[in-house]
C-alpha cells in the first residue's frame, strides 16, 4: 500500500497478500508501516524478518516441495490435467516482538507458544 493511500484512508491496520511485487518491496512496505505505526499482517515470513509485525501463510518449503513432486510426476508421464489440486496444510506463524513493542501491540502467551518463529 502506498504511504499516501495509507494516510488518505487513515488505515488502522493492513493485510499484505502474497505477491512477488510486494515481496520485492518488503523493506519499503515494512518501513512505511513502522513510520506510520500501522500494524500489518503479511503472508510471507520474509516480511517479519524485514521488520513486519507478524506473518502467517503457507510454508514456502511445502509449496516448493509439492511443485517438485508435480514436476517429477509429469516427467514420468502423468498428465497435468489429471493431477489433483492441493491446498496447503502447513502454515507458518512468525511474530516480530521488536515491532510489536514499538507499536504497543501485545500478543497473548498462547500465541507465542503456537508461533513457528518469534523474533525478539
Amino acid at each position: 500500500m502506498r504511504e499516501a493511500a495509507m494516510m488518505e484512508q487513515r488505515a488502522d491496520a493492513a493485510l499484505i497478500g502474497r505477491d512477488a511485487m510486494f515481496l520485492s518491496q518488503r523493506a519499503v512496505i515494512t518501513e512505511t508501516a513502522a513510520r506510520r505505526a500501522v500494524p500489518v499482517l503479511y503472508w510471507e515470513r520474509e516480511f517479519a524478518l524485514a521488520g513486519g509485525l507478524v506473518s502467517y501463510g503457507p510454508s514456502v518449503t511445502w509449496l516448493y516441495r509439492q511443485a517438485g513432486i508435480y514436476c517429477g510426476q509429469i516427467l514420468k508421464g502423468a498428465r497435468p490435467a489429471e493431477l489433483p489440486v492441493l491446498r496447503a496444510t502447513k502454515f507458518d506463524l512468525v511474530i516480530n516482538l521488536r515491532t510489536a513493542k514499538a507499536l504497543g501491540v501485545e500478543f497473548p502467551p498462547t500465541l507465542h507458544a503456537l508461533a513457528d518463529e518469534v523474533i525478539e
